[in-house]
């Protein structure tokens, strides 16, 4: 919170995945140096071999519908950790659950904190080849947990005061039609938004983005999807250094919440 202060931004979201853990610290913080804090927490969905982030905005940390579901799915993410150490031991990589658990600290454990370990101990380069070579969707490490349906999950958001938006749409693995008409689905089924602005995007990939929001009446969201150390080019707010979300995307976001 003190870095988003530093960078000049007027708010913030955490999204952890699968847990809401941690906003209350992050409150007390944000609080503390003048800086909205966004709530919510982001959500791995199935979409059959494709990968979609779904991210939810406006959620609190107290009981709910999706609340309560995230504790199921904290605990299927747990048991890959465990399965996922498995396979790099069969592999001849000395790792451990407690050396992955260490590297996390609090909180949602899950596949960067694996990739840090693989990274301190020499085995990559960077967190990007451990995904490039071990943890990455189709690699000996990637293993698959329970996710919820894109439909489920929105409702889930929209039954516990929140709104959905569609994370980083490039990383569905189709573009073109497919993906407008993958997009256009998932408003059917009450979609609020699609994160348009994101940090890694080129300008004319976000222009893409946002004419596709707007055809189909979706909120355009922006977020650096800062990871501190482990996607060390992109900034806190900036991204790459060109990313500026302005404070009325989030106002028009908030204003679709139930």
């Amino acid at each position: 919170m003190a870095l988003a202060k530093r960078q000049g931004l007027t708010a913030l979201a955490l999204t952890d995945h699968d847990t809401v853990e941690g906003l209350a610290e992050a409150r007390a913080a944000a609080d503390d140096v003048g800086v909205r804090l966004v709530g919510g927490c982001e959500l791995s969905c199935e979409v059959g071999t494709a990968t979609m982030h779904l991210l939810v905005y406006f959620l609190a940390d107290t009981p709910g519908p999706l609340q309560d579901r995230l504790s199921g799915l904290q605990a299927a993410r747990a048991d890959r950790n465990e399965r996922i150490v498995d396979v790099l031991r069969q592999h001849g990589l000395d790792v451990t659950l407690q050396e992955i658990l260490d590297e996390a600290g609090r909180g949602s454990v899950g596949r960067p904190h694996v990739a840090g370990v693989l990274l301190r101990k020499g085995y990559v380069s960077s967190v990007q080849e451990a995904f490039d070579v071990w943890l990455g969707n189709g690699k000996p490490a990637y293993l698959e947990r329970e996710r919820l349906l894109p439909a489920e999950a929105i409702a889930l958001a929209h039954a516990s005061g929140a709104v959905a938006v569609l994370a980083h749409p490039t990383s569905l693995g189709f573009d073109g039609p497919e993906r407008d008409e993958f997009v256009a689905g998932l408003a059917h089924d009450g979609l609020d938004g699609m994160e348009c602005e994101y940090g890694r995007y080129a300008p004319a990939l976000r222009a893409e983005l946002r004419a596709l929001a707007d055809r189909l009446g979706l909120a355009v969201t922006g977020g650096s999807d800062y990871h501190g150390r482990y996607k060390p080019d992109l900034a806190l707010g900036t991204g790459l250094g060109d990313l500026n979300v302005p404070d009325e995307l989030l106002d028009a976001l908030e204003a679709r919440r139930p």
